[in-house]
């Protein structure tokens, strides 16, 4: 089954890819490696974020893994525009996750972990990766959230 074809079993849908609004490139690929720059929980093709803030204050655990698993769909959707085809995709390789954590807020991995599996019910056993979740004081835009992926492509 192609990765499109997963997505749609899945019910789910790519965004349009951004375009990056400062001096870098959304995707390098680089010796059979492609480096995904942080993509944050943009909504749908709108210029809004799915939420503001930071966990544990304004959003809460179930909308940050929301943000996790849009981040992921952007991140995809800059893939499917740099490689060309998902189906590209040999193996998710790393995730690293930023979270906007308030003082005191600790579950940086659970709302990581929504990416996570988002990735291996697109990619399967393929889509098992290492990963950081990394809690930070603010993040671009007042997201809640950033994914950084790395893949190993053809």
């Amino acid at each position: 089954m192609t990765i499109r074809k997963r997505l749609e079993a899945l019910q789910l849908s790519l965004p349009a890819p951004r375009k990056p609004a400062f001096s870098y490139q959304a995707v390098v690929v680089d010796q059979g490696l492609a480096w995904v720059s942080g993509q944050l929980p943009w909504q749908g093709d709108s210029m809004d974020l799915v939420h503001t803030g930071c966990l544990g204050a304004a959003v809460d655990l179930d909308s940050g893994m929301a943000c996790a698993r849009s981040c992921v769909l952007n991140g995809l959707s800059v893939l499917e525009d740099a490689l060309g085809d998902l189906d590209q995709i040999q193996r998710v390789i790393k995730v690293v996750g930023y979270v906007a954590s308030a003082p005191g807020f600790s579950d940086q991995p659970a709302v990581i972990d929504a990416a996570s599996g988002l990735l291996i019910d697109v990619f399967g056993e393929l889509g098992r990766h290492a990963r950081s979740a990394v809690g930070v004081a603010a993040l671009p835009r007042g997201a809640p959230v950033e994914i950084e992926l790395v893949v190993r492509c053809n």
